[in-house]
């Protein structure tokens, strides 16, 4: 089981904020080969989502209020370490982050932007998809509502 800690940007310790810009590098940079820019301005406006095992950041999220992302409240940046994906640590950090939002925000619709190939991972925790797919970055990706 993950240890589950939800921080404010200003909360993180050094340890805590490099540990989990390297794991987003590894996996959305290096992992996906997809060169963007990871660190968009918006980690100081969002609730960050850690899971630890062993005091290793191996799983992540960030969370957003209806408005600091999109029009309603949003996850994103989800990442699991991929030596630790066999262990259902997506699910586990994914249910941690809907909790967040309905505790700290008091809001049940959430949005995500999910790479599509993922679209039945996030079916299974209650997102459908809304309209088109899209490029972001050069990954497929579909909108996704949980109501």
């Amino acid at each position: 089981m993950l240890d589950i800690k939800v921080k404010k940007f200003n909360e993180l310790t050094i340890q805590e904020l490099y540990s989990l810009l390297k794991l987003r590098s590894e996996i959305f940079v290096v992992e996906q080969d997809c060169v963007y820019q990871d660190l968009d301005g918006k980690d100081t406006k969002s609730l960050h989502v850690i899971g630890l095992k062993n005091n290793e950041v191996v799983a992540y999220t960030r969370i957003f209020k209806p408005g600091d992302y999109f029009d309603i409240a949003s996850i994103g940046r989800v990442a699991v370490h991929k030596d630790h994906r066999k262990y259902g640590y997506g699910k586990d950090i994914m249910h941690a982050s809907i909790n967040a939002v309905n505790d700290k925000f008091k809001e049940q619709k959430i949005k995500i932007s999910a790479q599509t190939y993922l679209n039945k991972f996030y079916t299974e925790l209650g997102f459908e998809a809304i309209g088109e797919g899209y490029l972001e970055d050069g990954i497929p990706h579909i909108a996704m509502v949980k109501e």
